[in-house]
């Protein structure tokens, strides 16, 4: 719901601060006051176009800010939130700038946003129903998503669209697979070779690391036997070797510490010295006793190693990361063997077919009831509009292989008087019969309709006396659901108001600017008489103000 409108610089206002409430408010006051621009105001914060013209003259800038009381309004919380223009919970605030240059600037709660973003928006708070004002009802989609609430088969159109969806993405994935079916034949081929090459090549993390270190001691084998023999002459096998000098040195020093204990201390540091060179001696020989020369194994591991290698190399990966190339090899090609089984997709899409089919159908017959249902209440409506012998129409036309939305295109036709024939409601040519219908079926939708801010600015052109007074209290019964507000000229209408508010303009500092004022009772009749009277205001036009007043509010 609309709660504020702030408008500076635009057209004939100079400054002016608006603050709405629930219900329904007519704007009235004499022709050219301005009453029109206000609806001028708010159509361009909800993202029509604008160009400088719109300034006051002499002015370099007009700004124009609504804020709107959310209540709980799922869709637009929604759409806020999928677009990251949150800000205070339960609010939103819509502010758009021009300037001299016809350049405009858009914001929402308070972030910059495109004039796409703030027309987005703007159509989920408010409804504008006019000659030139944006007006969701002409909108093929909007209709379509009335229609479904009308109907209480919004659920239902939401399981329609999943379906859509499932099934165009299956056919999709088919199309495709059919379409590259020979590049996806070379690549699977070429897969199967790359896990069958790597698999017959046993890879191992275990075995390349064993694998290494024996090359690498068969192909130093001679030089490891020559240094395992030199190493084992020089500690224990030559003549003077160092376990038969440290021996010969310990049994002197055992013979002399009876002259000098002090030498067992000696004697304690030479016994672990040999007893740790026995040891490295008894390793050293046994590890002499493995060696051996074995070029047949060397050449055995040099072919593995260059089978290995030359794997990598083909792969194009180091050999530490064979395994990983297998396994994604086989993945991908349990993928393609899946997918490439041009049967079981097509099954799958055939299945996707029929349960969207069963839920369009199901939809279809809903809507059908449905249009039936409101084209008569509409119908019926018309009659006291100015509009006797009219009709309308929901027409639901068959699509040839159906749609994310159902199985029919959904158009609201229109015959405006007997005789003519009925027509899509976006070509109305008469501004006051487009408002008019609409007004009908705002009337008989008002219950499920999401868009909660409706204004009327030419539902009253070309009608008067009774009809005018029956569109007075549709607005009125339309004001109990919905928050709704309308400019008009015809007493009847302005009558109805739950609230008004008069428009007038004055003479300021060489300009023409103008002024909103909040009637009270006595303002109000005062207003009425005149819309009544004309120039001259009598006690007569007076009393008969007061009576349409007092007759609408079931006073007499």
């Amino acid at each position: 719901m609309l709660r504020f409108l702030s408008i500076l610089d635009f057209a004939i206002v100079d400054r002016m601060e608006l603050e709405f409430g629930p219900g329904f408010t007519v704007l009235t006051g004499e022709t050219g006051a301005g009453k029109s621009i206000l609806v001028d105001a708010l159509s361009f914060a909800l993202g029509e176009r604008g160009d400088a013209t719109l300034l006051r003259p002499g002015c370099e800038k007009a700004e124009v800010s609504a804020v709107f009381d959310l209540g709980g309004n799922p869709v637009v919380a929604g759409w806020l939130r999928d677009n990251d223009l949150e800000d205070e919970p339960g609010s939103c605030l819509l502010r758009r700038t021009l300037d001299a240059s016809g350049r405009s600037r858009a914001f929402v709660n308070g972030r910059p946003a495109t004039v796409q973003q703030i027309k987005e928006v703007g159509e989920r708070l408010v409804d504008i129903h006019g000659q030139h004002a944006h007006q969701s009802l002409i909108r093929s989609d909007a209709q379509r998503e009335l229609l479904d609430a009308y109907a209480d088969c919004r659920d239902l159109s939401r399981q329609v669209a999943e379906a859509w969806r499932h099934w165009q993405a299956l056919r999709a994935t088919r199309l495709a697979r059919e379409k590259d079916v020979s590049a996806l034949e070379a690549e699977r081929a070429e897969l199967e070779w790359k896990v069958r090459e790597l698999k017959v090549l046993g890879y191992s993390e275990a075995e390349w690391q064993e694998l290494q270190a024996e090359h690498a001691r068969l192909a130093h084998a001679a030089t490891l036997i020559e240094g395992a023999r030199f190493g084992l002459e020089t500690l224990s096998e030559a003549e003077g070797s160092s376990l038969a000098q440290l021996e010969a040195v310990m049994s002197r020093l055992q013979a002399l510490k009876e002259f000098d204990p002090a030498l067992k201390e000696v004697l304690d540091l030479l016994e672990p010295a040999e007893i740790q060179l026995k040891e490295a001696v008894y390793a050293l020989r046994h590890y002499q006793e493995r060696l051996d020369l074995d070029p047949e194994r060397l050449q055995q591991a040099e072919a593995r190693l260059q089978a290995i290698h030359g794997t990598a190399r083909k792969f194009r990966v180091t050999p530490a990361d064979l395994p990983a190339a297998l396994e994604s090899a086989a993945v991908r090609l349990e993928e393609l063997q899946i997918s490439g089984n041009l049967e079981a997709l097509q099954e799958k899409e055939r299945e996707a077919g029929k349960v969207y089919h069963k839920h369009a159908e199901k939809q279809r017959a809903v809507r059908l009831k449905a249009a039936r249902e409101l084209s008569k209440e509409v119908s019926a409506g018309m009659q006291g509009l100015a509009m006797t012998g009219g009709s309308f129409s929901v027409a639901l036309t068959p699509l040839a292989e159906g749609a994310g939305n159902g199985l029919d295109q959904v158009e609201f036709q229109v015959s405006a008087h007997a005789g003519l024939p009925l027509r899509p409601l976006a070509k109305v040519a008469s501004g006051g019969e487009l408002s008019r219908i609409s007004l009908a079926i705002q009337v008989i939708t008002s219950q499920v309709a999401a868009v909660p801010t409706l204004i009327f600015d030419e539902v009253d052109a070309g009608i008067g006396g009774k009809v005018a007074e029956i569109v007075g209290r549709m607005m009125k019964q339309l004001g109990r659901e919905r928050q709704v507000m309308c400019v008009t000229h015809l007493p009847q209408v302005a009558a109805s108001g739950d609230h008004q508010w008069q428009v007038s303009k004055l003479a300021a500092n060489g300009t023409v600017v103008s002024r909103v004022a909040v009637l009270d009772g006595k303002g109000r009749v005062e207003e009425i008489a005149r819309m009544l009277g004309g120039i001259r205001i009598t006690d007569t036009t007076r009393r008969h103000a007061a009576e349409m007043l007092g007759a609408v509010n079931g006073k007499r």
